[in-house]
């Protein structure tokens, strides 16, 4: 098949690395594969299986940047392509159009996050013959809003590198990987995520000062992410939130890092505080990891975790119901064991790469073989 994906994200999230994933993998298997991203895409650097000049980067400022759309549109025309896949809302009036005027091009459009689409939706999106939601509760959330009739929406959960992950795992010295990452304590945890209000960093915070005022010296603190936001002002927030808690020492803010599977690895506890949770990408990662994961109770983590059995899941800010959970798993090390253990197997079980590029492939045949 000849793919156009098209991505305006200006940074590196779960959707991201979905996108990433996904493409490499369509063009691994023999796939004519084109990429439309933003200036400066953090995804151009990770869509290595795609030839630089299948990489086109247009402005894609908005839903209205005509001419944006015209290139898209030229582009599938001249290229006969067949599936045009959007994955963010402001990309899909853009996608539409060129789809419409490549002749013949089918829309397919991901869902990635619950926040719900506008009724104007309704009209721009008639034409799309797929909708992917990463998960029942996007499924849900479309559904509900009526946007696009139920027999369009499919469900395709986003896949993991659990063949990277389970490689870093097993090579990592993790003592020396924590003395390297500044931790002196026995007892290490720690979150990946972009730091922002809906992540619920700060109800971690709050948790992690509970957690500091039992277990002592037992533990750290390490919240891997970077800020998006204009000015840095969330970790600003962050940073004086742990500042007025006293706990600067314990709880650190580490950053965009590139050793994310070696951390995850590292782990005893791994948190998710999210107040909204469409999937969950670095949770599913961690779990294939094997740490041991307390997580709030989203839509997301509750496909993803089954309370108890393959992690722990707590109601949504409620730091001190975290902090609990936290301290019940550090002080039960054969409870860290099992659920990490399970977590793992659970992982390869259902989220693995291939299976997310499989069940995509056969969305992608079903529109171009019935259509809208």
């Amino acid at each position: 098949m000849r793919i156009l994906q098209i991505s305006s994200a200006r940074t590196l999230g779960g959707g991201e690395r979905h996108f990433a994933d996904l493409a490499n993998g369509l063009a691994r298997r023999g796939h004519e594969v084109y990429a439309a991203l933003a200036p400066g895409s953090p995804l151009r650097e990770e869509l290595r299986d795609i030839p630089a000049g299948s990489v086109l980067t247009l402005s894609l400022r908005n839903a209205l940047d005509l001419k944006s759309a015209s290139a898209l549109a030229g582009l599938a025309r001249g290229r006969r392509v067949e599936v045009v896949h959007a994955h963010v809302a402001r990309d899909y009036p853009l996608a539409a159009f060129a789809a419409r005027r490549a002749g013949g091009a089918r829309l397919v459009v991901t869902r990635h996050v619950l926040f719900p689409l506008g009724r104007a939706h309704r009209v721009v999106l008639s034409g799309a013959a797929r909708v992917i939601a990463v998960s029942e509760a996007v499924a849900r959330t479309l559904r509900a809003r009526g946007v696009f009739p139920e027999h369009k929406i499919r469900v395709v959960p986003n896949g993991i590198d659990i063949e990277r992950l389970e490689r870093a795992a097993a090579k990592i010295d993790c003592g020396t990987y924590r003395r390297e990452l500044g931790v002196r304590a026995p007892r290490l945890v720690g979150s990946v995520g972009e730091l922002s209000e809906v992540k619920g960093q700060d109800d971690l915070v709050r948790a992690a000062a509970l957690v500091l005022r039992e277990a002592g010296d037992l533990v750290e603190f390490v919240i891997v992410g970077e800020d998006a936001s204009r000015g840095g002002d969330n970790r600003a927030k962050l940073e004086a939130l742990i500042s007025e808690l006293g706990v600067g020492g314990r709880v650190r803010l580490a950053g965009r890092r590139g050793d994310v599977a070696e951390f995850m690895s590292c782990l005893d506890v791994y948190v998710n505080a999210s107040r909204s949770e469409s999937f969950g990408l670095a949770t599913a990662e961690a779990m294939a990891c094997g740490a041991a994961v307390v997580a709030t109770a989203t839509g997301g983590s509750r496909e993803l975790i089954e309370d108890g059995v393959t992690g722990l899941l707590t109601p949504v800010g409620d730091a001190g119901a975290l902090a609990a959970a936290v301290l019940r798993l550090l002080r039960d090390e054969s409870l860290r064991a099992s659920l990490g253990g399970r977590a793992r197997r659970r992982a390869r079980e259902r989220w693995g790469i291939e299976r997310m590029i499989d069940e995509t492939e056969r969305v992608y045949l079903e529109a171009l073989s019935q259509g809208a």
